[in-house]
């Protein structure tokens, strides 16, 4: 029998200007297909990837923002946001969309978690393998 390995993807890009975001999205979706047990974490610039009402219409590129409602369908609900980098960027929980997942008791809950970065530290040393985009 396969041994499940822990896969942690940290974002830390800017959602639009570069492919980083979504290719780190569409690589997490594929673990998820394959019922890889997946961490998210955002920080840096990364924490704007979860932000509300992004609309980059005016650089000519798609939103593809949404897609992150899709996560839960593919058990990827530990998704973990740095304190210091919101803070640091004027943002708050307040600012980031809305992403949950039903418990075994079939309650939703959040998926986003806001920590600070050490215990973000300890998440990273824990992982199997990690991707860094």
């Amino acid at each position: 029998m396969p041994v499940s390995k822990s896969f942690v993807f940290i974002n830390r890009k800017a959602p639009y200007g570069t492919i980083y975001a979504l290719e780190a999205l569409e690589v997490v979706l594929i673990a998820g297909a394959f019922e890889q047990q997946v961490t998210l974490i955002f920080m840096d610039d990364g924490v704007y990837q979860l932000t509300r009402n992004q609309n980059p219409a005016g650089i000519g590129m798609k939103n593809f923002s949404k897609s992150f409602g899709a996560l839960g369908d593919y058990d990827v609900d530990q998704i973990f946001v740095d304190y210091e980098s919101l803070n640091l960027r004027g943002l708050t929980s307040d600012d980031l969309q809305s992403l949950t997942n039903e418990t075994t008791e079939g309650i939703e809950q959040s998926s986003i978690k806001i920590v600070p970065r050490s215990q973000l530290s300890d998440i990273i040393e824990a992982a199997d393998i990690l991707f860094n985009f």
